[in-house]
């Protein structure tokens, strides 16, 4: 099986490491192309304006100038043109990637691109109990748990244009639960925070920021598998068509 490994926190990520680590438990044939630098909360953005430059820093090793969608277009169109994946992984994310927030998410929009060339495509993501955490984020449960959640999603069919995204909760591994199969959350939108400073010159600036998530009704979300100490295994699709509304909008244009 030959894996594509990337991410959206950088060729040099704690969580990149982690996720060579667990695919080496199901091939010896990896490839890493990922960012140059963290493209975190790029989404899935393609970079037109400017060259994109390409450096190999070892055998199947290579970071890209640019953003999670571009080093994952580089690996399948040029660097294993003869020599396409069998499958995309991207992640370790430094951080959760649920609910709406996947919207935003390189590392799950890496995973789409992968998708979206034909290839089995999964995002993993490790969440952290608080902001500040930098450097120091514990990959405990993804570190255990990876090769167990990915290992029946290999041979799993998957349908045309889908992907998997999994977030492992803020844990020590032998205090994880186990694993859910669950649906995509959505949070308030009032939940962004826009942090505003000034600079030694006077002059002001911002940061965004996110609130804590609020839990949904149902209780049965990707946020309350994760914050309920499970493995949430989420099903993403990559047709956003809104089908109910197709025969209204044919009616309103009649």
């Amino acid at each position: 099986m030959r894996i594509l490994l990337t991410n959206d926190d950088g060729i040099n990520a704690a969580g990149l490491k982690v996720l060579e680590q667990i695919a080496r438990c199901f091939s010896d044939d990896i490839w890493v192309v990922a960012p140059a630098e963290e493209q975190s909360g790029t989404g899935h953005s393609l970079t037109l304006s400017r060259p994109i430059r390409l450096r190999k820093l070892g055998e199947r090793r290579f970071c890209v100038t640019g953003t999670p969608t571009d080093s994952v277009m580089m690996a399948v169109g040029h660097l294993m043109k003869e020599l396409k994946p069998d499958l995309v992984l991207s992640g370790v994310n430094r951080g959760a990637n649920l609910a709406d927030d996947i919207t935003y998410s390189g590392t799950v929009s890496a995973a789409m691109e992968g998708a979206l060339a034909g290839v089995r495509a999964i995002a993993m993501s490790q969440v952290y109990a608080r902001e500040g955490m930098g450097d120091t984020v514990p990959f405990d449960a993804a570190t255990a748990w990876g090769e167990r959640v990915l290992r029946p999603l290999l041979d799993a069919p998957f349908e045309p244009r889908t992907l998997v995204n999994i977030n492992f909760p803020a844990l020590a591994a032998d205090q994880v639960k186990g694993i859910r199969v669950v649906s995509q959350g959505f949070h308030d939108y009032g939940r962004a925070r826009i942090d505003q400073r000034t600079d030694p010159r006077g002059y002001d600036y911002f940061w965004f920021g996110l609130r804590p998530m609020v839990h949904t009704p149902a209780h049965a979300t990707d946020i309350e598998a994760v914050a309920d100490g499970f493995i949430s295994v989420t099903p993403l699709q990559l047709d956003l068509t809104h089908r109910p509304s197709l025969a209204m909008l044919e009616q309103a244009y009649s």
